[in-house]
């Protein structure tokens, strides 16, 4: 037998470095010949990583999240016969072994909530192989500790007072068997995290206690009714999670500490608190958007201009082409005019069609309109490309905008259809909302936002009130390359011919 090593390869020119976003086998797992072992991001580009040779898993070159370099080791194998694997070589240990770097806990010190921007810190957070556990970057912030004490004075619902404290011995042993453990006196434990520690029990409880009837007098040891009366807590509102629903000292503590809510059905409160957390590592698609909009608000001095825009023309005429030519052409949707007008405007405004290389003090205007469509996918926004969209009509626009969001949203998207945009257009459809601040797309200098469209009543000639199709173009400018004067004749000039859509079929 012999080891085979699996290395990163080189999967596109000028690709260095690649996270990983999944493993497909763990140490142990026996892999066939180009069964799929991992996959890897670049430019928010998923490529899958195949076994080379069929064998055993010995051990994995990085956990997920990790930045691994092109010819880093990727998986080791034992496969029949000689590997390619020097003798003498150490195996790696599995990511998540014990001595091995892996993510750290959302938790430990050190851990931050996002990656710091590309070119501070080594890298924008990456994580090379072999890197200490704190260079990682994972999500969630340190909750901040309750303070001690925290919740031992609140009151309760009709006048409850401060929590009364642990009783007597002799008290505590009338409340029955098996009670006395969870109520004696710790004095490491404060008044707050016994009653935590209460809640917990009742709420593990609930599921198998009896629901009383209304008017039913509760059950409850002559203890418990005694903490009630001097707490001036009046038990038919207490959920009970002991046997037909008699209530203990945890029931009791756990109402207090709740502020005096009752139990609803099922025994649970509109009101009661709730303490859980979770930590999810920014990772994959969701950690280069991160890194994407944190470099764009970071070197990008945004500013936006917003007009409204009445499309009730160019609704209608939206309509009756679909009417026409919609079993045939297929249907229209607002975005190919959108794209139209933007296309005949940016030929008298060749600034705004533009990418700005800050680090080189260059900005490279383009004839060719290579428009981004912010796309939102199950794994986050994407911007696929449409390329050369002055040479399309309505149709072909239509097409090609469904063909690309359709790529990304399955997953089928290349490179080359993520990469090169000369300017975005962004759209929530329904959701678009009166007024957005869209987030240009670096090293674009602009980006134009779409919102919804409303019915309201407008003045018409002669002073009559008409409804009209309303919408706002709401959009973001680089302010280093586009001045304030510009952005607002560019956006008036794709007002114009939204408002008089015969305007987008004339050269």
């Amino acid at each position: 037998m012999g080891i085979y090593v699996i290395r990163m390869p080189d999967i596109g020119e000028g690709i260095a470095e690649v996270e990983l976003v999944a493993w497909h086998v763990q140490p142990g797992d026996v892999v066939a010949e180009d069964q799929p072992i991992a996959d890897v991001m670049t430019d928010k580009a998923t490529v899958e990583i195949p076994a080379h040779v069929p064998g055993k898993v010995l051990a994995l070159g990085g956990a997920v999240g990790q930045v691994l370099a092109v010819g880093a080791e990727l998986v080791r194998l034992e496969v029949a016969g000689e590997g390619n694997l020097k003798e003498g070589a150490s195996p790696l240990p599995h990511p998540l072994e014990k001595g091995a770097s892996s993510l750290p806990h959302p938790l430990e010190k050190g851990a931050s909530l996002l990656p710091p921007p590309l070119g501070e810190g080594g890298g924008g957070g990456r994580l090379a192989v072999g890197a200490p556990a704190d260079e990682a970057t994972v999500a969630g912030p340190h909750p901040s500790p309750l303070p001690e004490g925290e919740g031992a004075g609140r009151q309760g619902a009709g006048g409850a007072g401060p929590h009364p404290g642990p009783l007597p011995e002799r008290e505590r042993r009338k409340t029955g068997a098996g009670q006395d453990e969870d109520f004696k006196e710790n004095p490491a434990q404060t008044l707050a995290q016994q009653a935590l520690t209460a809640s917990k029990k009742v709420a593990k409880n609930r599921s198998s206690a009896v629901a009383r009837a209304p008017g039913e007098r509760p059950l409850a040891s002559p203890a418990v009714r005694r903490r009630a009366q001097d707490a001036g807590v009046d038990l038919r509102f207490v959920h009970g999670s002991g046997p037909a629903g008699q209530i203990g000292h945890e029931d009791l503590d756990a109402y207090i500490a709740s502020g005096g809510q009752p139990a609803g059905p099922g025994g649970s409160s509109p009101y009661t608190q709730r303490h859980g957390e979770e930590q999810i590592p920014v990772i994959g698609l969701r950690r280069r958007i991160a890194q994407k909009m944190q470099e764009a608000k970071r070197r990008i001095p945004h500013f936006s201009y917003v007009e409204e825009i009445d499309v009730t023309e160019l609704e209608q005429l939206r309509q009756r082409l679909n009417q026409l030519h919609g079993a045939t052409r297929g249907k229209l949707t607002l975005l190919p005019f959108l794209a139209r007008a933007l296309v005949l405007s940016l030929r008298d405004f060749p600034q705004i069609n533009a990418r700005y290389d800050d680090e080189a003090g260059v900005v490279t205007r383009y004839e060719a309109v290579h428009l981004g469509l912010a796309t939102q996918t199950d794994a986050g926004l994407m911007v696929p490309v449409l390329r050369h969209a002055e040479g399309l009509d309505l149709w072909a626009c239509a097409a090609a905008i469904a063909r690309v969001a359709e790529g990304v949203r399955s997953g089928r998207a290349t490179r080359e259809e993520l990469s090169g945009s000369t300017i975005t257009l962004t759209s929530l459809g329904a959701l678009g909302g009166i007024v957005s601040t869209p987030v240009i797309n670096h090293p674009e200098v602009a980006i134009v936002g779409v919102n919804r469209m409303v019915e309201r009543p407008m003045f018409g000639s002669g002073g009559q009130v008409v409804a009209r199709q309303l919408m706002n173009l709401s959009s973001s400018f680089d302010h280093r390359v586009v001045d304030g004067m510009d952005a607002a004749r560019f956006i008036q000039a794709m007002r114009a011919l939204l408002e008089t859509p015969a305007l987008l079929f004339v050269e």
